[in-house]
């Protein structure tokens, strides 16, 4: 058998043979693919109904794909060479998820990664064969660039008001454009605006602006046509521009490190151009980003077309001259300098003087940018997030707070891992203090966790194995025949260089960019001969029957997938118009069948239950809905929305002993929810207080310790919190609240302690309460009332002072909970007092005064509990209509029950307007608040 031909050798063979045109249609297809992937599969962050259907058709179009490929190249695949084994080594990739799936923490997302996997291998084999005929790798650059110049476009256009044209441009065939507008192009945050393009995450886009702004001055510099010097020379001010408006200091961070690195990869000529090319580019696009950010803050408040004129005049006109600059180096300077240097390229080492040389400038420019006032020069926004560049800012002691939590994450699932999407399940679990963050901010410890040594191994070995011999190789033979692979290296480098500190590979469409580029070094790498056995017949058709079978396999789950994804979709569709409680269930029948373990579907059927139980009282829905949410966290344990749902499914059974064990059983999954340890603890003390009632001690004590171990956890945990740096911020409110206080207090009141109870209550409590915590008659009916009267009073301020109607119920909400813990303290005292002795109760009622009835129902209408606040108003009701609290009390239960859409008390609603004539209008008016 003859030797295998690889090298430039190889491509000049293959340059001889005519490209059929199946593969020429493939070729096609393929960027047709990697055009729309970038416009409908975002971020993977265990993806939701409205997001997940273009992940599997996606999938699907990969195995399609692959499909083709095998059944073009099922003759000319050899198992000849080293490149030769990386299509087989690709499959090691999704297999490692695979087998993650056996431990998986959340199979639903694990499943959705093994599609995402698969398709990464899919990408890889195909274009690993693709890029080794010249022609078509040329064409593939080519159509790369073109998308990437589409996307730096796409984003500018919104970010200077043109967001009907943007959205326009690609509304036809994007699932992100709402209302004619793409969502978050243009993101907003502590810091302002931000560019995101189609990213909708700044940092990312950042990632893939640094790639494409080395690949465009490499493209510049290459370019032996005129108009493709002009093109990619054009391109560099939108680029460079478009990263300094993502604001990402991470961006601005790693952007000097990827390219000190790609220097060493230059000869001499090439270096000093590519610092040219750059220095005039970014001092062309410094000038003009004053005016560009503060137009486009304009323009994204109110669009005016002098101001879009204007803001597309300064973008435009630094962008021709940065061109037309750029075409006349590479016309002129760039062949005298080549020639000037050619002796001198042939030295030892001499490619490291000028990356050394660059570090100390960069450095200089770091210096003065980020420790003088020179970054003075630049919009506020982005003068300030410089100022912010130190290893004390909080976004960096934060990122290191996540991989020390991952690292935990390792050690209790080392060898393969907790699945896909094992970090965005387990991390409130395993987290230092209470962030929110669904992703490890480093793309490298994320995989480990998610498919644990094993698979990081196999990775690791796949990605340094690739990069190992394509840059021996560049290094010892003549660098123009690897010029091709330079092109893919700059994006695979850029991108996993960045990911070091961000998850833009959660971002399947950076994720294909990578292994395009692990493919693309590939095709051109040192690729030595294998032995004979290798090639067998039965070697290569067994990889190939390997390859179709689980191709076909994934392309038929997918389809699958797709369908239970429409099903899924078409019933959150049906939810908010359709009352028939059938047409809404066969969809999510459907969805569950297929995928039983699909956390929106078991929920949207198991509310659907919850709702109709609650009109017909027929438990035979509530035991539907408890199957389906056992079966879902079967699958799912750390599903809080999930074990949220089967929660409230337990409470209309009147179980709330089982709804107390949910929360008491997954406390330490998250362990910095204070809204799960003010439930467990004020179920605690309820039933703990109906065990006291009933005297039974052993079930007392049980519960009540429940609680208390509950709240020293809270204790511990603010304690922690105050051990964190200066620097960094707590993350979500984790603080001993006012409900907690209410219920601990109350539980060391019960169990002798007075002090330790007054002590917790002002624990709990902040001003606005000081002089009823402060009080003598602690924990009397009206000692209650007076928190529930505050409480009220406090939300109708927060009510009146927010004209915002989205941020009322925010702003309510603290006040209306208190209240409504009060309220159910005062109910359950009188179950109590009812067991006592006439003694006992000397001078104490057993009834809720009209008082504390009013302002408690005001507090569940207001909550949007309507039943509960028609009762609670109904209670309070007298027969005397002349009496002012009365009437408002009938007042708020009249509207209550229009509300609730229930039928109206004729005799009450009589007696008051006989008593007040002007009461409709009042009853209207509670009517519409809105909150």
């Amino acid at each position: 058998m003859s030797k295998p031909v690889y090298g430039k050798n190889a491509l000049q063979s293959r340059n001889v043979e005519k490209i059929p045109s199946a593969i020429w249609a493939l070729v096609i297809a393929f960027i047709l693919f990697l055009l729309w992937t970038p416009f409908q599969v975002g971020l993977f962050n265990g993806l939701l109904i409205d997001f997940e259907k273009p992940l599997y058709v996606s999938a699907m179009l990969g195995a399609l794909m692959l499909l083709v490929w095998i059944g073009l190249y099922y003759k000319k695949f050899q198992l000849l060479e080293q490149r030769d084994v990386l299509a087989v080594a690709a499959l090691l990739l999704p297999v490692t998820y695979a087998l993650s799936l056996f431990v998986a923490v959340s199979r639903y997302m694990a499943m959705d990664m093994l599609f995402i996997q698969s398709m990464y291998a899919a990408v890889f084999i195909i274009t690993l064969y693709l890029f080794k005929q010249k022609q078509l790798n040329v064409v593939i650059q080519n159509a790369l660039l073109a998308i990437a110049y589409f996307i730096v476009g796409f984003g500018l256009l919104n970010w200077l008001g043109s967001w009907r044209l943007a959205g326009g441009l690609v509304g036809w065939f994007s699932n992100t454009v709402q209302n004619g507008k793409y969502l978050d192009a243009v993101m907003t945050d502590s810091n302002g605006l931000r560019l995101t393009s189609i990213f909708q995450y700044a940092n990312t886009y950042a990632a893939f602006l640094m790639a494409f702004l080395f690949v465009a001055v490499f493209a510049l510099i290459r370019s032996r046509k005129w108009y493709g010097t002009l093109t990619h020379g054009f391109m560099l001010v939108p680029i460079i521009v478009s990263i300094l408006l993502t604001l990402s200091r991470g961006g601005l961070v790693l952007l000097p490190v990827v390219f000190i690195l790609l220097l060493l990869f230059l000869k001499p000529a090439q270096q000093i151009l590519w610092i040219v090319h750059l220095a005039i580019a970014g001092i062309t696009s410094l000038l003009i980003t004053n005016p560009i950010t503060t137009l486009g803050i304009e323009l994204n408040t109110k669009f005016t077309s002098s101001a879009a004129f204007k803001g597309w005049g300064f973008l435009l006109g630094a962008s021709l001259i940065v061109a037309g600059l750029g075409w006349v180096i590479q016309r002129y300077a760039a062949p005298w300098l080549e020639k000037k240097l050619g002796s001198w390229e042939s030295r030892k080492l001499t490619g490291l003087w000028i990356p050394l040389g660059s570090v100390v400038l960069i450095g200089l420019v770091a210096f003065l940018f980020v420790g003088t006032s020179a970054r003075a020069i630049l919009p506020a926004n982005m003068e300030t997030r410089l100022e912010n560049i130190n290893f004390k800012q909080h976004s960096v002691l934060e990122r290191f707070t996540f991989y020390k939590d991952a690292l935990k994450v390792v050690k209790d699932y080392p060898v393969l891992g907790a699945g896909g999407g094992g970090w965005s399940s387990l991390y409130e679990h395993y987290q230092n203090n209470p962030y929110t963050s669904r992703q490890v901010h480093n793309f490298f410890l994320q995989y480990l966790v998610e498919v644990g040594i094993l698979g990081f191994i196999v990775f690791m070995s796949f990605i340094l194995y690739i990069f190992y011999k394509y840059i021996r190789a560049y290094i010892k033979r003549d660098k123009d025949e690897y010029q091709n692979g330079f092109f893919y290296l700059i994006i695979a480098l850029s991108i996993l260089v960045h990911s070091l500190l961000d998850f833009n590979m959660s971002y399947a469409f950076m994720g294909i960019l990578v292994f395009l580029g692990l493919a693309g070094m590939a095709a051109v790498m040192e690729s030595k001969p294998l032995r004979k056995g290798w090639n067998k017949a039965g070697v290569r058709l067994g990889y190939l029957g390997v390859l179709a079978a689980c191709t076909v396999f994934i392309l038929f789950l997918s389809i699958t997938y797709i369908g239970s994804s429409n099903s899924a979709v078409k019933a959150k569709q049906l939810l908010p118009v359709s009352q028939s409680y059938e047409e809404i269930k066969a969809p999510l029948m459907e969805v569950l069948k297929t995928r039983p373990n699909h956390p929106e579907a078991a929920i949207y059927l198991s509310s659907l239950d919850q709702q109709v139980f609650s009109q017909n009282k027929d438990e035979q829905f509530l035991t539907e809905a408890e199957s389906v949410l056992t079966r879902a966290l079967e699958d799912e344990p750390y599903n809080k929305n999930l074990l949220k749902q089967l929660v409230s499914n337990y409470d209309l059974k009147g179980q709330s002993d089982k709804a107390y064990e949910i929360f008491r059983d997954n406390t330490d999954k998250f362990n910095w929810d204070i809204q799960w340890y003010e439930d467990l603890i004020s179920r605690s003390y309820a039933l703990g207080h109906e065990a006291f009632v009933q005297k039974d001690e052993v079930k007392q004590k049980e519960y009540f310790k429940t609680a208390l171990d509950a709240y020293n956890h809270v204790v511990a945990g603010v304690e922690h919190l105050k051990t964190l740096p200066t620097e960094q911020m707590q993350g979500r409110p984790f603080s001993i609240t006012p409900n907690i206080a209410l219920n601990i207090g109350k539980i060391q009141m019960i169990s002798g302690d007075p002090e330790a109870a007054k002590a917790t209550l002002k624990l709990g409590f902040n001003d606005n309460y000081a002089d009823i915590i402060n009080s003598n008659n602690l924990w009397e009916v009206d000692w209650y009332g007076t928190i529930i009267s505050r409480s009220y009073d406090l939300a109708q301020a927060a009510y009146t002072q927010t004209p915002d109607v989205t941020l009322r119920a925010g702003n309510m909400q603290p006040s209306l909970t208190i209240g409504l813990q009060a309220y159910s303290h005062v109910l359950m005292d009188i179950e109590y007092m009812k067991t006592l002795s006439a003694e006992e109760l000397k001078g104490r009622s057993l009834t809720v005064t009209p008082g504390i009835a009013l302002n408690a129902g005001k507090i569940q209408y207001l909550s949007k509990q309507l039943s509960a606040a028609t009762a609670t108003l109904h209670s309070g009701l007298t027969e005397d209509y002349s009496d002012a609290t009365n009437q408002e009390i009938a007042r708020w239960y009249l509207a209550s029950l229009i509300k609730s859409n229930t039928v109206q008390d004729q005799a009450v609603y009589n007696r008051l307007i006989a008593a007040d004539p002007t009461a409709t209008t009042k009853i209207d008016e509670i009517i519409a608040m809105q909150f």
